[in-house]
């Protein structure tokens, strides 16, 4: 087999078969062509495949990465095999690199309040991105969840809200008086049915509107916390998920069960909702460190 001939036959398959985008054309040549450069005119078997990977490693190629590479090599040969350019798939068996699960950043109360005070609440907007992020924190929604909430999603009375999640999925999450009173001062506030007004509402369904009175976006959404996060003077990869994993480690440290969380927050699995575990331990020491009267004692000077 030459793997140069089989690779274009691949790559054409995906353009003219398959439509691919430019895009996964791109990175798909782009990965094997890798692929080509080390095997050369090599047979190529599993031993090979192997090796090339721990080529990719040995460069100091990350898990992720390697992951793609082998996601394209066994794509190009499972369509070999189909075309019967090959009797046996070399890459069938070859297991995956486990990646690495990152631990969720979450915020410390007082960077959860830093943040908060941020939007004018004198203002119509400002109360509206004050109401969201209490919102955010009070129920642990996901940016989607919260950009498509509508008016018949709340019961006020019950204070709670109808959530739909992944796949379609509904659930019932219970919001705190203060989120309530927040967005039913919102609701209220005169300024939002202003007639002639640009933000006058458009969409009387929608919660959350923008400056034009139509349904807020989860793109603007996180637009917003980006201007507030750098008023904040809060630095790192902060985004509004970061508020979902900030509850579920607060819930956790105020000891809410995981099995609890897991349904507050919408996981089809429970150890998803696990990593909150890792942390939750992780703050604790930090502020162990930080507050423990003789944690940074030295031992040789502590006579």
């Amino acid at each position: 087999m030459n793997i140069k001939n089989a690779i274009k036959d691949f790559i054409h398959h995906l353009e003219v078969v398959k439509n691919a985008s430019e895009h996964t054309l791109r990175n798909y040549h782009l990965d094997l062509k890798a692929f080509e450069v080390f095997v050369k005119k090599k047979e190529v078997d599993k031993k090979l495949i192997r090796s090339y990977l721990g080529h990719l490693q040995m460069k100091g190629v990350s898990k992720r990465t390697v992951l793609r590479h082998l996601s394209s090599i066994r794509s190009l040969f499972k369509y070999l095999l189909k075309e019967k350019k090959i009797k046996e798939n070399p890459a069938a068996d070859i297991g995956s690199p486990k990646l690495d699960k990152p631990i969720p950043k979450a915020l410390s109360y007082e960077e959860v309040e830093a943040l908060f005070c941020q939007p004018d609440t004198k203002k119509l907007l400002g109360l509206r991105d004050r109401s969201i992020m209490e919102l955010f924190y009070s129920s642990g929604l996901r940016i989607s969840e919260l950009a498509a909430l509508s008016r018949s999603d709340f019961n006020f009375r019950a204070r709670s809200l109808r959530v739909k999640g992944k796949g379609k999925k509904e659930r019932i999450v219970p919001i705190t008086q203060t989120v309530a009173k927040w967005i039913q001062n919102y609701l209220k506030d005169s300024r939002r049915y202003e007639e002639g007004k640009p933000y006058a509402e458009k969409n009387p369904d929608a919660i959350f509107l923008n400056k034009w009175g139509e349904r807020l976006t989860t793109r603007s959404i996180d637009r917003l916390f980006k201007t507030y996060l750098r008023k904040s003077g809060l630095a790192g990869n902060i985004t509004p998920h970061t508020i979902r994993h900030t509850i579920a480690t607060h819930w956790l440290e105020k000891g809410m069960d995981l099995k609890t969380i897991q349904v507050l927050l919408g996981h089809s699995s429970l150890s998803t909702t696990t990593i909150y575990t890792r942390v939750s331990t992780k703050l604790k020491r930090e502020v162990y460190e930080r507050s423990h009267p003789r944690a940074k004692k030295s031992v040789n000077g502590d006579r």
